[in-house]
């Protein structure tokens, strides 16, 4: 239940990013507009207001010119203003926190579907970081809890957390060197081992909650690489089911969700994204299970990064949850992905 330690989330606090390829020779009002999808009042006039009032530095010097360029490997950092919020404060509480890996700069936690990472107006409680806030409320200044990068709700695995500002801005200058790799059951027979999705992704026009994908020479959207490799497939008669590491290049809202849509595998329970595929499979068992799967089935999987402060290379793993595994097992690919983790654990 909540306890009395509330947090000002209007506080004014500096986002620190990284200019990546996609940014490279963009305006920096649109890098800005790109990287800051979760803010609300990052509107086109306010974030080019907030350049010429000198909120925006790059590189540590400010930059007052809307149109100026960026550069790849820009660290570019804005003071974004207090907005009003109809919440107030977010409070902590004791919420179960699987944590999977924890040192004196970071943490890593694993997620369980269902959960929200941060509160929200129809999330106000009961979220990753309120239980974030009530785990860290007795560590030392500066720590706080920040996030690096966030799942969607019904998105199982890792979740990265630094306890410092300075620690989530070393990760965050860091973020292409490392690899993140997700695990997703998917409609198809996906006939090639492994591969590249450049799409250009963008929110829909008609639904602001919803995310399309766009050919790369038509320039609408952010430019969104994801790579993949085919772990196992089965045939699913007339359906076909599929099994894919997929790891993102760049981080969109929903991108592997939309980009494997896109090629014609759409990840089985995706209630955005999805199909309803499992009425074409023969086997009546498999597909009432299909059927009855509560979530999109794709889960945060592997991390892997340069430790921030030591330099040394990390890697964590969130085990595979049982829902995805019973998945597995129901669908006859559990055999074949324990047989491909032999595989490369004896290479």
């Amino acid at each position: 239940m909540p306890v009395a330690h509330c947090y000002d989330v209007n506080v004014p606090s500096p986002r620190m990013l990284t200019a990546d390829r996609g940014d490279a020779g963009r305006r920096l009002d649109l890098v800005l507009r790109r990287h800051l999808t979760d803010v609300e009042a990052a509107t086109r006039t306010r974030v080019q207001a907030w350049i010429e009032r000198g909120l925006v530095t790059v590189n540590g010097a400010p930059v007052c010119r809307v149109s100026s360029r960026a550069a790849l490997g820009d660290i570019i950092e804005v003071a974004l203003p207090p907005a009003p919020s109809r919440r107030p404060t977010m409070t902590a509480e004791r919420v179960h926190l699987d944590i999977l890996y924890e040192d004196d700069d970071l943490l890593a936690l694993n997620k369980p579907a269902g959960i929200v990472v941060h509160p929200t107006y129809k999330h106000s409680a009961g979220t990753v970081m309120n239980g974030l806030l009530w785990y860290a409320r007795a560590w030392p200044e500066p720590q706080r809890p920040s996030l690096l990068g966030r799942l969607d709700k019904l998105t199982s695995g890792i979740v990265v957390v630094a306890k410092t500002a300075a620690v989530h801005a070393a990760l965050q200058r860091s973020a292409d060197r490392s690899e993140k790799d997700y695990l997703a059951v998917v409609y198809g027979r996906v006939n090639v081992a492994r591969g590249s999705i450049d799409l250009r992704l963008g929110r829909d026009a008609s639904d602001r909650r919803r995310v399309v994908a766009s050919d790369p020479d038509s320039m609408r959207g952010a430019p969104s690489l994801t790579t993949f490799e085919r772990i196992a497939r089965v045939p699913a008669t007339r359906a076909g089911l599929s099994l894919l590491r997929c790891r993102l290049v760049t981080g969109r809202t929903h991108q592997i969700r939309v980009h494997l849509a896109a090629r014609g595998w759409p990840i089985v329970g995706d209630p955005t994204y999805g199909e309803p595929r499992w009425s074409q499979v023969a086997d009546t068992a498999l597909a009432e299970t299909l059927h009855g799967f509560p979530r999109q089935a794709l889960h945060a999987w592997r991390i892997a990064l340069t430790h921030p402060v030591t330099g040394k290379p990390l890697r964590i793993e969130a085990p595979v949850p049982l829902d995805v595994d019973d998945l597995l097992a129901a669908s006859g690919l559990a055999p074949l992905f324990r047989a491909a983790l032999a595989r490369r654990s004896q290479t």
